[in-house]
């Protein structure tokens, strides 16, 4: 049975196994050498401190995916939108967990105001383009060529949720 709760400290040695299996043996993240766990903590550490849910999909005790939002860019005028990311582990994929994971960014979103989530997804991602779609994500822009990786060049699709929040925002 798969668990979806707020990440902890201790789940982060699990997500990096999964965050660098997808670094070396995907376009998923356009990033060429693993992570540390140094590294990852502090990732986490920020987006704790920064107010950012983290989720993590657990069964038997073991983390077997995570999900997370963070600012979509630093400009104050973007305050209002963020980016998300769903990793789950090659050994569980196309069970639903990253519909399990996703769903739970949208609410948090929404309940932390924000107005947008945009998903950067790699064109040949077909899994995640349709899990995106299937939540209403619409595709908003393509890149061609902006990344390299595995000895090719790397289109980049933009998805855009527009949520109906915030109810009155500010301007400050």
């Amino acid at each position: 049975m798969i668990q979806v709760r707020q990440a902890n400290e201790a789940d982060v040695p699990g997500m990096l196994v999964i965050y660098n299996d997808i670094i070396q043996n995907t376009t998923a993240v356009y990033d060429y050498k693993p992570h540390s766990l140094e590294m990852r903590m502090y990732w986490f550490s920020e987006k704790t401190k920064s107010g950012y849910p983290v989720f993590v999909a657990e069964t038997e005790g073991k983390v077997v995916g995570f999900s997370s939002i963070g600012p979509f860019r630093n400009w104050a005028a973007y305050k209002y939108s963020v980016e998300n990311s769903v990793y789950v582990s090659s050994s569980a994929r196309g069970k639903g967990i990253g519909r399990s994971l996703l769903k739970p960014l949208i609410s948090a979103a929404e309940a932390m105001d924000m107005h947008t989530i945009i998903a950067s997804i790699d064109d040949t991602n077909l899994p995640s383009l349709r899990l995106h779609q299937s939540f209403g994500f619409k595709e908003v822009a393509s890149f061609q060529e902006v990344g390299y990786k595995f000895g090719r060049w790397l289109n980049l699709k933009f998805l855009q949720l527009i949520l109906p929040t915030p109810l009155n925002p500010s301007a400050t």
